[in-house]
């Protein structure tokens, strides 16, 4: 049983595109964070609200507690883990928006220093660069291309895209408006194409190097926007129009976002806003721990 202590009393909320995070800082790993206060912390309505919680521990401290095996096993692993869950409280193995506002507070509290910075993921190391601009950017790794894939949104069935950004996507390319498409519910996918199920864009292209996105996150609901998923649509958009690389701006419902495919890899660039610092109510933080610890017995 994971649950949080006092530790986590102070945090961060930011966002990127309208991809909002709340961030805590567990630099030894010691407090953890359990499913059900990430969830608790994300409600829109009792908790702080965000699509999903940013959890920064020193790569070390995570190897020591054994919460991800095989962390620092590898030579020059980075001094800084982000450990991202969505906003349900499942765990998610990479987030393009989260990385670039992770590295944005990070470098505010003076925990980071420099302009390229390598954090690890649960995807793998990704290295941040911060722009003279503002916008940060993020190499988000190769993106692999796993044939075609399918789901029923809204009652219609969809063809598109399986991609893996580090966690799954399937891209779906539309010619109708975005805003006609009904994404209340989540959309059905074949659990033999997505076992561990997966993110769901609906990418329409709107000009030469350009393209709109809505996207379906898994454990999180429609969002203002997702950076890998705007990968993955920025790939799926490449693919068929046959092109290996490139450069896409990409519009999302919070903003835009700038995709650059490489040969080998993908770089995703956008703003990264840290809105607000606070400290958790005790009171309410150990009413959420109580819950959380009698959730955990049942």
């Amino acid at each position: 049983m994971v649950v949080a202590t006092l530790r986590f009393m102070r945090f961060a909320k930011g966002h990127g595109t309208g991809n909002d995070f709340v961030i805590l800082v567990d630099e030894d790993g010691s407090a953890g964070l359990s499913a059900d206060l990430a969830a608790a912390l994300c409600n829109r309505h009792t908790g702080i609200g965000a699509d999903g919680v940013l959890r920064a521990v020193r790569t070390q401290a995570l190897a020591r507690v054994g919460e991800v095996p095989g962390i620092a096993e590898t030579a020059h692993a980075p001094e800084w883990f982000m450990d991202y869950r969505n906003a349900d409280g499942s765990i998610a193995e990479m987030c393009g928006n989260g990385i670039r506002v992770f590295a944005r507070y990070l470098a505010r509290r003076g925990l980071v220093r420099g302009n390229e910075i390598a954090f690890g993921t649960r995807a793998g190391f990704r290295t941040v660069k911060f722009g003279a601009d503002g916008d940060v950017t993020v190499d988000m790794g190769a993106v692999s291309l796993l044939g075609p894939g399918r789901a029923v949104i809204g009652g219609t069935l969809h063809h598109g895209l399986r991609l893996s950004v580090g966690n799954p996507h399937l891209a779906c390319l539309v010619q109708d408006r975005l805003d006609s498409f009904d994404l209340t519910s989540p959309p059905a996918l074949d659990p033999a194409e997505f076992p561990d199920g997966a993110n769901v864009e609906l990418v329409r292209v709107t000009g030469p190097g350009s393209a709109s996105m809505r996207v379906y996150e898994r454990g999180s609901g429609e969002t203002c926007s997702c950076g890998t998923g705007a990968v993955a649509a920025v790939a799926a958009v490449a693919h068929e129009a046959g092109l290996a690389e490139g450069s896409w701006r990409l519009t999302v419902p919070g903003g835009d976002l700038t995709v650059t495919l490489r040969a080998t890899t993908a770089y995703l660039t956008g703003p990264a806003v840290i809105v607000a610092e606070g400290d958790l109510e005790p009171a309410w933080l150990q009413a959420a721990q109580a819950a959380d610890a009698s959730a955990a017995a049942d």
